[in-house]
């Protein structure tokens, strides 16, 4: 017999919690036992004391609770530390989920055929729920997104039902820091770069409206490319990487040209206008870099990090200077050098910044 702990974060789930866990229970077979693990997110309603009362009527039930209300990815790392079966899935309090899809999840697992198991919504199925279009559209774009970047093929990242070797979600765990929704990219980020086997099965779907306690919005959606590309952008395939330091790049170049001009109309001198404004893109570029692109203090320290980044200003200061010099000495227009000399910094500051600056170390 092999055991499914299903984790089950909760958060003002009142209406559908226990009429939720009946129906899982009712997967447990000769061959399956299951493990519920309740956490609940620090609910205002009752279903903490609905939660109470399921671990004392049911076998199998474990419950914890946050003191402070964190979000739904904080609720999975608890409960995923805490489960003791052979596979770890992930349940919804809601009934957008059939649970009985986990029977289907389950067998490229137990035939040791996969690793991680995800349930999508959009593989065929004989009939579906019709959904939000601008709900799939989203989902649809992200997952496309991740694909790009974990070199995955995926149909459906933003799912719910994700099944687990529990060896390999408690090794993934440790590193989770995503609070809310945006767990969903950042645990396929490490699923990817952990090359683990992944299978997909179709499940059904039924959603629910946000009047009926949908939690997920826009926002999260925004959040979650950001997650894509902070956790998932430095492992990503080299064409990858270099359209998103193109997008770096030329708002940092952007900003370089913009803030020249302002200076420059200003009636600064040339040369403190170059400088100024190398400065202010070279600050942004940075920052850009760390939160989307390169994983910070990668092979340096901090101080080290930083004494290498100033290394390659000096570098790509001086050439800077010297080309938009060099080209307004020969007759071009102050703006015209300015605009190639930042060019060549974009293709320099990538090589740099990737071999020098953000360097892996070799594992």
């Amino acid at each position: 017999m092999k055991t499914l702990s299903l984790v089950i974060p909760i958060y003002n789930e009142e209406r559908t919690l226990k009429h939720l866990v009946y129906e899982v229970k009712k997967i447990e077979t000769d061959e399956i036992k299951l493990e519920l693990i309740l956490v609940d997110d620090c609910s205002t309603d009752n279903s903490y004391k609905i939660a109470e009362e399921l671990s004392k009527e049911l076998d199998g039930v474990k419950v914890f609770r946050h003191e402070k209300n964190q979000g739904k990815g904080a609720a999975l790392r608890t409960g995923f530390l805490a489960a003791g079966g052979d596979y770890v899935g992930i349940q919804d309090a809601d009934l957008e989920y059939n649970p009985s899809d986990y029977l289907k999840l389950l067998k490229p697992l137990m035939e040791n055929k996969a690793d991680v198991v995800y349930g999508s919504r959009y593989l065929k199925q004989d009939t579906r729920h019709v959904l939000y279009f601008w709900h799939t559209f989203m989902n649809k774009g992200l997952t496309f997104l991740t694909n790009m970047y974990t070199n995955l093929d995926i149909t459906d990242m933003e799912t719910c039902y994700k099944l687990f070797k529990r060896e390999v979600i408690q090794e993934i765990a440790p590193k989770l820091k995503e609070n809310r929704f945006g767990f969903e990219p950042e645990v396929t980020v490490y699923v990817a770069q952990g090359k683990y086997r992944v299978y997909e099965c179709a499940i059904s779907y039924n959603p629910r409206t946000f009047e009926e306690g949908k939690k997920i919005g826009a926002r999260d959606g925004l959040h979650a490319l950001y997650c894509i590309l902070h956790y998932g952008a430095h492992t990503a395939p080299l064409p990858m990487q270099f359209l998103l330091y193109l997008f770096i790049g030329g708002v940092s170049a952007l900003v370089n040209l913009i803030a020249f001009i302002l200076f420059n109309n200003a009636g600064i001198t040339l040369l403190y206008s170059i400088g100024l404004s190398f400065i202010i893109s070279a600050i942004l570029n940075y920052i850009l870099c760390i939160l989307l692109l390169f994983r910070h203090k990668a092979y340096w320290n901090a101080t080290g990090e930083i004494l290498t980044y100033i290394i390659t200003l000096l570098i790509m200061g001086s050439l800077d200077y010297a080309c938009t010099y060099g080209l307004i000495a020969i007759g071009l227009s102050a703006l015209g050098a300015k605009t190639i000399s930042t060019i060549i910094g974009v293709i320099g500051n990538f090589l740099l910044r990737k071999y020098f600056v953000f360097f892996e170390k070799r594992v």
